[in-house]
This record gives C-alpha cells, structure tokens and sequence, in this order.
C-alpha cells in the first residue's frame, strides 16, 4: 500500500472525479464543492470508497473489487494514472482484469470500463455490480431524505433527482450500463446491509435485487450485470454514471453511451484532447526528473485539478478563487492562451464598479465572498499584462464587461457572502484593470499599501485588521502591477504610462526608504506600527515573499541594486534547508501569546503557511534566482521542490506520504513531521512550478506571439532541447553551452539563419517545421 492516498482527479470543463490507487472516490457535476453526485470522503487513513464495481463468480459465489478497495482481498493491483484516466490491473480467481475509469472531453459523465479474460479452462459466469451512494449536493446526510429515485425501464438506467439542492434541483443523475441490466436497488441498506460494511456488501451474499427505488429509502444506485465467458474468452463492458439538466437528456446521454463504439471513440478523443495541450511545450534535459513534471504533470495538475475541477482528496472547493485561476491561467500562455483569455474576462466580470472584486464565487450560480483582501483586484491587472505581454492580443483591452452590483461593506464587516447581480452597464477590460489598480494602491502611516484582512497571505488575517497595518510584499506586487498596466496603457488615450511608471517608482523608492532592515525586508507592520519579518522578531524573523519579489518586481532592462542581492541572498541562506529538501515560507513559526497575526497562528508550528513550506511561495524565490541571473540557485529550487524527487526510496516516501507526481500545497518543517507533505493536487504552485521551469530556467517565452530565448541554467548544464508548438508549426529548439555559463547567448540561428533571440519570429498560420539553434556565452 501507498502511505496516503495516491489521487488523480479526472475532469473536464463541466464533469469529473477523483480516484485513488485504492478505489473511487467523489464524482461531481459543475461544481466540485455544491453538487457531488457521490461524496467526498476526506479521509487519508481509511480512504473510504463512494462508489465501487464488484465482480461475484456464480459458481463459487466469491465476490471480490478490481480495485483494492473495499473488496480488493489484499490482492497485487497495478495502478496506471494518466492525464484523464485511472486504470487498475490484477490477476485473480482465474481472471485477467483490467478496470479503467476516465471522463470524457464535453461530456457530462465518466465511462467505467471492465475487460475480463477468463484465463481457466472451463467457462465462466460472472455477475458485475455497480454500487455508487448518491450525494446530490455539498453533504450527503442533509440531501438524503430529499433523494427521488427512479429505474427507468425502457432505458435499463437509474435515474436520481434532488429538488432540496434548490441551484440544481432540475438536473438528473444516472447510472447505465452496455449490458442488459439482470437487477437494480435505489436502497443502500439492502444492499451493503444494515451495518453498511462496504467490503461485504450483504446482497452479494444472496441472489438478486430487490428493484426498490422507494421514496425515504437510504438512496444509491446500483446496477447488477451477468457476463459469461468461455475459456480463453476476454470481454469488455461498461457503466457509465453522470449527470443531465433535464431528464430527456440524460436519457440521451445513456443511449448514446450504451454503445461501445461510442465509449471508444469517447477513449481516443480523451488522449487526443491531453495530448494537444501537454504536447504543446517537451523539453529534454540534463534533469530526467524535471522532464517528467514539465512534460506532463505539471499543466496536468494546473488544468484538471485547478482549472477544471477545483478540487483535490484534501481540499475540495468547487468555487473560483479570483487570484487563484487568474495565476493558474500564466501558465496556459503557450499551451492554451484562449482559455487564459477566458478567464481573465471571467475575473473581470466579478469585479464591483469600485474596484474590489469577489474574493471567490461559486459556479453557476455566481454566488460568492466580498472581502477586504488586500491583492486579490491587482492580479487582474496583473494577469491581464502578462497575457497581452506574451500574446500580443490588445485587443482584450477594449472587450466590453459588466461590474457586480452591491454595497459596499460596512465598518464593521470582514466579508459578506452572498449572489450579487450584474450591473447593466459595461465597461473595457482596461477600465477594469485601471479601478482595480486605483482601488488597491492604498498608503498607510509609512506609506506603504495598506494590509486589509490579508495580502496574498490569507492567514495574516489580523495584522491590518483596524484598517492601518501594512504589506511591504503588497507593495512590491502593486510595483510590479503597476509596470505592466504602464505597458498596457501605452498607446491609449488618457492612459498616462508615464505617470503609472512615476508612481510604481516613488512606491519602490519608500519600500526600499522604510522597509529594509539590515539585510532583508521586512514582511509587513502591525496596526499598531509594529514590525513582523524583522530581525528583532522571535516569530516570523524572515519571510520569503517580501525578498523575492524585491527581485521580480524590478522593471524590464533595469540592474538589481545591491539590496535586492542581499534580500534574496538572505532568504536562501534562512529559508532553504536542503537537507529536508524545504524551502520555507517564513521563520520561525507563529506559537505564543504576542501580537496576533491572523488565523495562521492556529496551524502548528511548520505546518502549511505558519512557517512550513508553502510551495506556491517557493517557486517564487527560484524566479527570483532567475531574475538575478543565476541559474544555478534556480535549478536548485526546483530541483528541491521537484516531488519525483521525494520518493525515490521507500523511507523517504514514507516520510513524504503523498502523491510524487504532483506539487503539494505545502510540507511541514517541524519534528517530528519534518518532510511530511501536506495538501496535495489542489494548489496554485503547479503553474508557478511550470513558469520556474520553462520560462525562467529554459528561458522559452512568448513575447508579442513570438519565440523569445533568454535561459538562465546551471553553468554545469551542457544544453538542452525543447520541442515547441506555435501555432500549425514545429519548432525544434536545440541549445548548447560549450563555455559552461549560466546566462548570455553568442549566437541564434533560424533554420540556419541568424536571428536576434528576443524575438524568433515563425509564421504560425501555415504548417511546416523549425530548428532554432542557440548557442550561449558571450555575446
């Protein structure tokens, strides 16, 4: 066994699920968190399934799961997780079995396929079962009681509605299969029994279902096939569970998906679908294991459990955090750029006219939380430059969106949740970034952006909460913010770059006057006037955040000064522990009774943002080793951070538990959990992971739609390739460093042409392929 579970979520834009090595955990349908057709157990010791497939042998009357759980027997099962597919393998009970899951592109569904060789001599009949626990809403206990169930006969399926989750009260769950269904119970208590004892379900110990789908009954769907098999025989067959806006089209859901030659053109279109966005950008490095989460994992992680599905086993949200998918979509700029469009024209509709915006907000629906967040409207902006920066699309500039309509907070509310209505007027995406940047440059006592109820660090909820404490780290950001909105208002009439440009200079000229304490920044300063991050501190004596982005928050073309060396350097030398592989957020942890900082302090000490790593913080310093030109440290970062890298023994997987194909959130630092991960899959670190990668150390950007070259590696890197996709064209990149350095290209060629490598411009409009070679040293 794993030592926690080992997940993957599997989703699509309106669908999914999420599964372990050892069974099938919850499906949901257009939100994650509010309308689970099946629950979310949340639970890493037992792993408890909600949904399960048995196999029973009719002559022998053995009944057994594929997956190890509940029913596995304790039985070899090879586990195979893939980009939108799980699949389980073992030999048992003179089967060859082989059990996959995997949901569709556009479907609102998930396909459980079965095949079964029967590997004996003589023929055999079988019975598969499926059993999944209706949820129909955020909890299964208060959606029971209200659960209808229906089998409808003409389509052999079970159908489920729940009008009590009144948002999808309308929708229509179901559960079919290819074969002719033998029996069917909407009654889990007939069919686990009276104790629920998922691994001895007692109607598999009897013959047949009862066909109940009575009201008030403890509701599931179960659905009971035969297969008979001859010897030497392999077949294959299908269930498929998911969920419709109406009755009629669930039905046609069912019918369509009943047909095997359906399920595998459903099979194909699922790898084509990955495969174009993951294929968009393979590298080849001196690094096999940074390969490995660059290649796949890394947009994998960012775009089914982030963008998709919004969930992960530990931390299942359903909703969208306005910073969190406006800083998941940077790394979808070459891979998926219209969907990074997409959701910045999403964020901006869930912004107010006065410039704040939705902390997070449920889908469809819209409802959501007002709050006094400090960051959360600048990476509208933010976003919004880096996209048109790398795109060349400024035209987005000028699309029309509405605001959101409400009153202000009172004095004395933190936040206020609630469905907010859409103003009639619109205004340019530019007007939103311009109202939200004005709304967030704020000035408190030393002139610095004020802290409101938390920066991007949720959990100093405390610090500015009379509305006068400070963020230095705000005010780097707001620096750089306000950089890429001079950029954007170029060309514009009454954009004024110039005077966005004074202002991010006058705000980087009082950081540097007011926050600089010695030998790095400080974090932020209390109501009160006290400093957190200081080197007279006891808890928080260094933060990682307010060093590195002194670095990333430095303009384009603009030398580093000496303390911004300094600031970064510090950070390394008290916050990288390479002998735990951690690079913390800040040190020491939070613990005793002195100024409260927020709700931080309630994690323990090193565990998640109360001084542990927070791995979203850590990518950053590695950008900030990029920035300041070394390679080396960057490489290093990541290398540290690299989860293949955890696992590589069995004691340290022990030690590190979870998944080592994803980022986790976090890692604690504290005995006696040092090394432990924390939560997995459901973190924004994975894009900021993939930018570490690609674009910092590899130096592959889009600049303006084009090919931009400018690597950053270790000095002992001999090259490396990279395989690039721009449009209909193949761009082969190949790039050697005989001289051994870190930074600097000689030379860049184009199919044998030389270019200048800021800007490798390729016709993307007709087919063809490329080979960019670069070789780099002095130029």
């Amino acid at each position: 066994p794993t030592p926690a579970p080992w997940s993957n979520v599997l989703a699509n834009e309106t669908f999914g699920c999420l599964v372990t090595e050892s069974s099938f955990g919850p499906t949901w349908s257009l939100n994650s968190g509010e309308n689970r057709l099946t629950p979310w157990r949340n639970d890493p010791v037992f792993d408890p399934p909600s949904e399960a497939l048995y196999l029973r042998d009719e002559e022998t009357a053995a009944v057994w799961t594929t997956t190890p759980l509940p029913a596995g027997e304790g039985a070899p099962t090879r586990v195979r997780h893939g980009a939108g597919y799980t699949t389980y393998e073992r030999d048992s009970h003179g089967l060859a079995q082989e059990l996959t899951v995997f949901v569709p592109p556009g479907a609102s569904l998930k396909v459980v396929r079965l095949r079964v060789k029967n590997t004996l001599a003589r023929p055999r009949r079988l019975t598969a079962t499926y059993h999944a626990e209706w949820a129909l809403g955020s909890r299964r206990e208060p959606q029971r009681p209200h659960i209808v169930s229906e089998f409808d006969r003409d389509h052999a399926c079970l159908l489920a509605t729940c009008h009590w989750n009144a948002e999808f009260a309308g929708r229509v769950a179901f559960l079919a299969s290819k074969e002719a269904v033998h029996g069917h119970t909407a009654d889990r208590t007939e069919f686990l029994g009276l104790h629920g004892d998922a691994a001895r379900p007692e109607a598999l110990e009897r013959w047949g279902l009862s066909g109940r789908v009575d009201l008030g009954a403890d509701p599931c769907a179960t659905l009971q096939v035969h297969l008979e098999l001859d010897p030497g025989e392999e077949r294959e067959t299908h269930f498929v569970l998911g969920q419709a806006a109406d009755r009629d089209e669930a039905l046609a859901l069912v019918d369509r998906f009943r047909d095997g030659a359906v399920v595998a053109d459903a099979w194909r279109a699922l790898h084509a679908f990955w495969d174009d966005l993951l294929d968009q950008v393979r590298v080849k490095t001196p690094e096999p294991s940074m390969d490995v989460m660059v290649n796949r994992w890394l947009l994998y992680q960012t775009l089914s459990a982030r963008i998709f599905g919004r969930t992960g086993f530990y931390q299942s949200s359903g909703a969208f955090g306005y910073r969190d998918q406006l800083q998941d979509v940077l790394a979808l700029l070459h891979a998926a750029p219209g969907r990074a469009r997409a959701q910045i024209l999403e964020a901006a509709r869930h912004q107010f006219e006065s410039g704040d915006v939705l902390h997070w907000w449920h889908p469809p629906s819209g409802r959501g939380v007002r709050t006094r967040c400090s960051d959360d409207m600048a990476w509208l902006p933010f976003v919004t430059g880096e996209y048109v920066a790398a795109t060349g699309d400024r035209a987005i500039l000028d699309e029309l969106v509405p605001f959101l309509a409400g009153d202000p907070l009172r004095p004395d509310e933190h936040d206020r949740y609630g469905h907010y209505e859409t103003t009639p007027t619109t205004a340019s995406l530019f007007e939103h970034c311009r109202r939200a940047l004005e709304r967030a440059v704020t000035s408190g006592a030393h002139g610095l952006p004020l802290m409101g109820d938390g920066d991007w660090n949720d959990g100093m909820s405390r610090i500015g909460a009379e509305g006068r404490g400070e963020s230095v780290w705000l005010g780097w950001f707001l620096c750089a913010t306000m950089e890429r909105f001079a950029a954007l208002s170029e060309r514009r009439d009454g954009g004024q770059p110039d005077a966005w440009r004074d202002r991010a200079r006058d705000l980087r000229a009082t950081i540097k006057d007011v926050a600089w304490d010695g030998a790095w920044y400080l974090r932020a300063f209390h109501d009160d006037g006290s400093t957190v991050g200081s080197t007279e501190s006891h808890m928080c004596r260094i933060d990682s955040i307010a060093q590195s982005w002194a670095a990333l928050s430095q303009p384009a073309g603009e030398a580093h000064d000496v303390r911004t060396l300094v600031a970064v350097r510090s950070a390394d030398e008290h916050l990288v522990r390479e002998s735990d592989r951690l690079v913390l957020l800040f040190w020491p942890p939070f613990d005793g009774p002195l100024h409260d900082p927020g709700y931080i302090r309630a994690y323990p000490p090193g565990v998640r943002e109360n001084g542990g790593q927070y791995t979203h913080a850590a990518t950053w310093l590695g950008l900030a080793h990029a920035a300041l030109g070394d390679g080396e440290k960057a490489a290093r970062v990541f290398h540290l951070l690299n989860p293949v890298l955890r696992a590589t023994t069995a004691p340290d997987a022990a030690r590190y538990r979870i998944e080592p194909y994803v980022l986790a959130g976090d890692i604690y630092s504290c005995a006696p959990w040092v090394g432990r991960g924390g939560w997995s899959w459901y973190t924004g670190s994975a894009a900021w992971m993939w930018r570490l990668g690609v674009e910092s150390i590899l130096g592959l950007r889009k600049h303006d739609g084009h090919l931009r070259l400018d690597p950053c590696i270790p000095p002992t890197w001999p090259g490396f390739e990279a395989w690039l996709r721009l449009g209909q064209r193949h761009v082969h990149v190949i790039v050697t460093n005989p001289d051994r350095v870190s930074t600097g290209i000689a030379s860049a060629t184009l199919d044998g042409v030389a270019v200048d490598p800021r800007s490798i411009r390729v016709d993307a409009t007709t087919p063809g392929d490329h080979v960019v070679r670069v070789r780099l040293g002095a130029g």
